[in-house]
């Protein structure tokens, strides 16, 4: 059942947040979600599985290809090659992101670690122009260092939200930045379907294939050049966390995070928390990031109608997470990210009986998942930004990131696993129902008012 807390004097928002400055920090997300929805949701995953199955030795263009490529050695299918993908890149982050967190927890400039990781990752998308013919790999290098960069400067990011509002606020900052985030990718992706419906020619997919390769290229460019903006309005703050010793913010990092892994055990419940978010969003990021190959390569559809589709998820997703996060004020956060896993089980049934070739069906499951999709990511943020300790919000962010945008490795793991033994995309993909399932009741079981307090936080009126 949701907890309701006694009416309390709720804490005001911070000193010194602006307008302005949460604005800033709102424009990020339009920044990068261009990376999230152009690149990760709708045009690398049958771009690279195209690049893959040349080098395969497959013909461009054909229905089906069962070729292989031996990547290091190891032999894989090539529709497998970028789910695996996915998750030796989440594999990585696991090793980076915490760490990246305790560093921004030390540091007064906060903003250059987002403006080091941001750049770093729209450059890697930017030279996605040199991605033709055969180079699977290259293309393979690139997307590890972008989604790697990409989830390292949503952790800086992710790390201001404390910052900027109360906790009676926080549900609806993060949900404002998630709406104007959809916004601002949804116009990129807009962009990209007029490119890709007016220079497109019937029967010629090498053109096809170099209209996905530029509009990837386009991503990287927003990106960069929407970062300019927070980086001008947010503002740097002394950190809370002290250095360790010695005053090295790198080399403090690493202690830090060593000293918060041997002290987990003193925030049990923030950490069943993560565990159960860690579940869920693993199979909501794997239904996003694979949604286009699932598109392309089971239901045969043309590449015009994912975008459309994409464009639709993204407006709707618009008013879904202000949709949702309006229900949070009246029924608690938790309740609401609850609700819509339920209706997250249903899209996943619903996927899987959609028939091959029909647009339609297709543009209507998708409309059902911008209206779930915002909003549960959202308040999962604001959720776990209550129940995080003073001082550590960068590095419990850090891990918090493994699963958030773009970044999920067992959902990947076992749809590719699935899809080798099977050679069925639709089995792959009823696999992530157990995500749901899991996640719900792990959800469920968490006592938030007393993970809340447990952390030494106040907590909102309503959970």
């Amino acid at each position: 059942m949701a907890e309701t807390v006694t009416p309390a004097v709720a804490e005001p928002a911070p000193p010194g947040s602006t307008r302005r400055e949460r604005t800033g920090w709102y424009l990020y997300d339009w920044a990068n979600s261009a990376f999230q929805t152009t690149v990760i949701t709708v045009f690398l995953g049958p771009f690279l599985t195209t690049v893959t199955e040349l080098a395969a030795g497959c013909e461009l263009g054909a229905d089906r290809c069962d070729g292989v490529v031996h990547p290091l050695g190891i032999r894989i299918a090539a529709g497998s090659y970028y789910p695996y993908l996915i998750s030796l890149s989440v594999f990585l982050t696991v090793f980076v992101l915490p760490v990246i967190g305790a560093i921004a927890d030390r540091s007064a400039h906060k903003k250059r670690l987002l403006a080091a990781a941001a750049f770093t990752g729209a450059g890697a998308t930017i030279a996605f122009a040199f991605v033709t013919g055969e180079r699977y790999l290259l293309g393979g290098a690139l997307f590890l260092v972008a989604n790697i960069s990409f989830g390292a400067a949503v952790v800086v990011y992710n790390s201001f939200l404390p910052q900027l509002g109360g906790p009676d606020d926080r549900d609806a900052i993060s949900s404002r930045g998630w709406a104007i985030g959809y916004l601002g990718g949804g116009l990129l992706l807009a962009l990209n379907l007029v490119a890709v419906t007016a220079l497109s020619e019937e029967g010629n997919a090498q053109r096809t294939l170099d209209l996905a390769r530029w509009s990837i290229v386009s991503a990287g460019v927003w990106w960069a050049a929407f970062t300019l903006l927070p980086l001008r309005w947010l503002r740097e703050r002394p950190p809370v966390a002290v250095p360790l010793g010695g005053g090295n913010v790198l080399t403090d990092g690493f202690r830090q995070l060593g000293r918060t892994l041997r002290e987990v055990k003193a925030y049990p419940l923030t950490l069943f928390f993560l565990l159960a978010f860690l579940v869920f969003n693993d199979g909501i990021q794997t239904v996003i990031t694979l949604a286009s190959q699932y598109g392309t390569e089971e239901l045969r559809l043309e590449q015009s109608t994912l975008i459309v589709t994409i464009l639709l998820v993204q407006f709707l997703a618009f008013g879904g997470a202000l949709a949702l996060g309006a229900l949070a004020r009246r029924i608690g956060a938790w309740k609401t990210v609850l609700l819509s896993l339920v209706l997250w089980t249903g899209v996943i049934i619903a996927a899987f009986r959609l028939p091959a070739e029909a647009p339609v069906p297709f543009m209507i499951l998708g409309g059902c998942i911008g209206l779930v999709l915002g909003g549960s990511q959202a308040l999962s943020r604001s959720l776990f930004s209550q129940l995080i300790p003073a001082g550590k919000e960068g590095e419990y962010y850090g891990f918090y990131e493994i699963s958030d945008k773009g970044t999920s490795w067992l959902g990947p793991l076992a749809f590719g696993l699935v899809f080798q033994l099977t050679s069925s995309y639709r089995v792959g993909l009823v696999s992530l129902l157990i995500f749901f399932v899991v996640g719900f009741a792990l959800l469920a079981a968490v006592p938030m008012r007393r993970a809340i307090i447990a952390a030494g936080n106040t907590p909102p009126r309503v959970l």
